[in-house]
């Protein structure tokens, strides 16, 4: 579905379609051997001539990508092949010359760091839906600070509570996530270059081309592998790996899982807004376009398709996301299956994580929010949904227990008589006998006035970002 031609744009965005190609990840690839060539020439480990034509043919463009396929069908990986290219024609330029290419790396090297790489790139992007995410929740929150409506428990109203409240404990949700992902970044993109076993036994004085440079500081004082690994590194623009983690993946499913994270929130967004949209409800839809969400057979319908994607994407990243733990479970210092789950489902947790989030940034920027219809579904209980405020109000006089029971009963009357709840409260004795008063229990019966602290949490929500 992430390629189909009908749902790409539903599923999948351009640009992380464009990320987890065949193009960006080959062309990761030789972005890495040209930079592994360029920093061990300055380290004198293979000729300069060598890195120089080396870094020239390290383009998409040098690569024959049907010849690329089918030897990537027999060798079972795609990096061997893509080294016999550059071997082949950088010997052209001078026979053996190509031989060093790749020189000291392994496949996991390089496809470990072209990962962390396409990692990278879908981190910006996920980055920026958020902030703007969080730039619609905030203008919800600041518009709906003190619009009342009725809080769900259990499915049932429980007590009043503003929109813009509802709107700020998702906003701290984002919040959350981006503290998250900031803190998982130094974890996630690290190099990946230790060779066969993650020794980096390749590199010694004894398999360089010549003498290695001094050292100019005391930090670059080390062995040349490590020396080698550090230029990698910066060369990238990755940090360097304290230790080889080839088969130890848990910042792979780290990302993996922050993204089922972070899209389950987005799914619990669009569970709240379709459960708002329902016909007896009313009290947000998603934005209105012409025949969006229109059913076969029935005009009427404005059905909540963008939070139907929602829920479903973010199930199947959540599914996918145990699926790169599983990966966690690696053999020895090369796993023989476990490695190949990443290839699979990293691809797709990414472009579907993007994707929620694009939906969800289309539905906040545009959601309609229906102040009537909330104000209208809070008076629906004839008062009832106020009735904790009642019992507070009754317990400094009568003691919290004996007051929940007495409007307990009180409520059930309205129930069954149909009447107003402050009706009821007025007639009742015990409660003209307690010394609250009929202004007292007409205030306590509005549910305006009893929104708690719904405001001021809206402003250190809002505010927390602005620190």
């Amino acid at each position: 579905m992430l390629d189909s031609d009908i749902f790409h744009n539903v599923f999948n965005t351009a640009e992380t379609s464009k990320i987890w190609s065949d193009e960006t990840r080959t062309s990761y690839y030789l972005d890495f051997e040209a930079a592994l060539a360029t920093v061990q020439a300055r380290l004198n480990i293979i000729p300069q001539k060598a890195a120089d034509e080396i870094a020239k043919v390290c383009k998409w463009e040098e690569i024959d990508v049907e010849q690329l396929r089918k030897k990537t069908e027999l060798i079972g990986y795609p990096v061997l092949p893509v080294v016999q290219q550059l071997v082949k024609k950088v010997n052209m330029v001078e026979d053996r010359l190509g031989e060093w290419t790749h020189w000291g790396a392994t496949t996991q090297d390089l496809t470990d760091t072209a990962t962390v790489l396409q990692l990278r790139d879908t981190l910006d992007i996920v980055d920026r839906k958020i902030a703007a995410i969080v730039a619609a929740l905030e203008k919800l929150c600041e518009k709906y600070r003190t619009a009342p409506m009725a809080a769900r428990s259990n499915l049932q109203q429980a007590v009043p509570i503003s929109f813009g409240f509802k709107a700020a404990r998702l906003l701290a949700s984002f919040q959350r996530h981006q503290a998250r992902l900031r803190d998982l970044r130094p974890r996630l993109l690290v190099l990946e270059f230790s060779g066969a076993a993650g020794t980096l036994a390749t590199l010694s004085p004894t398999s360089a081309f010549g003498p290695a440079p001094p050292p100019r500081s005391p930090s670059e004082d080390k062995p040349l592998g490590l020396r080698c690994q550090d230029l990698l590194a910066a060369e990238l623009g990755l940090r360097v790996p304290l230790i080889a983690w080839h088969t130890e993946r848990d910042s792979i499913a780290e990302i993996g899982n922050a993204f089922a994270i972070l899209t389950a929130t987005c799914a619990k967004f669009a569970t709240d807004l379709k459960l708002m949209m329902q016909t007896e409800v009313g009290e947000a839809r998603e934005p209105y376009v012409a025949h969006r969400g229109s059913s076969s057979t029935m005009p009427q319908k404005r059905n909540p398709i963008g939070c139907a994607y929602i829920c479903a994407m973010s199930s199947s990243v959540r599914s996918m996301a145990n699926g790169l733990v599983e990966a966690v479970v690696a053999d020895h210092e090369r796993s023989t299956g476990p490695w190949e789950i990443e290839w699979i489902m990293l691809p797709q947790v990414c472009c579907l994580t993007v994707a929620i989030l694009a939906h969800t940034q289309y539905l906040l920027e545009g959601l309609e929010v229906d102040e009537d219809a909330m104000r209208k579904n809070l008076a629906m209980t004839r008062g009832k949904v106020v009735s904790e405020a009642v019992m507070m109000g009754l317990g400094k006089k009568l003691g919290r227990q004996y007051a929940h029971d007495l409007v307990y009963e009180v409520c059930r009357k309205a129930d069954v008589d149909g009447r107003p709840l402050v009706d009821l409260l007025l007639e009742n004795e015990k409660i003209e006998n307690s010394g609250v008063g009929e202004e007292e229990i007409r205030s306590l019966c509005d549910p305006g006035n009893y929104l708690g602290l719904s405001a001021e949490m809206v402003d250190l929500v809002v505010k927390n970002r602005q620190r």
